[in-house]
């Protein structure tokens, strides 16, 4: 399937997310803050990012911009920040898609395959 990597900085939502990654055949590689991310981000080919906007030391809304100036990696911010104007600052920055938390397994699972479809 596909590598990915999931910088989120709660530890739960960290654990949780990589085991229903995994058991769907993903490897996913973590961090759990932006600078870390970023640079994670910058020296691997990974698939796909999954995004929290709200991390300590950078944001992600920071490292969408960061990350659209040096690659074209699809990027799936997933957050609790889900007003519209957060959604559209997210998209508007470059993100592929912005799901709001909490979400479902089903549609996470749905978007990152749709996304990778593209």
């Amino acid at each position: 399937m596909a590598i990915l990597l999931l910088i989120e900085d709660e530890p739960g939502i960290r654990l949780t997310l990589t085991d229903r990654l995994t058991a769907e055949g993903h490897t996913v590689e973590t961090r759990a803050d932006g600078p870390s991310g970023l640079d994670a981000a910058r020296r691997s080919g990974y698939d796909l990012i999954l995004l929290d906007v709200m991390l300590p030391g950078q944001s992600g809304l920071d490292l969408t911009r960061a990350l659209r100036a040096k690659t074209q990696v699809p990027i799936i911010m997933v957050t609790a920040r889900g007003d519209e104007t957060d959604r559209v600052l997210g998209l508007e920055l470059g993100a592929d898609d912005y799901i709001p938390k909490p979400f479902s397994r089903p549609e996470l699972l749905a978007r990152i395959r749709a996304v990778l479809r593209r």
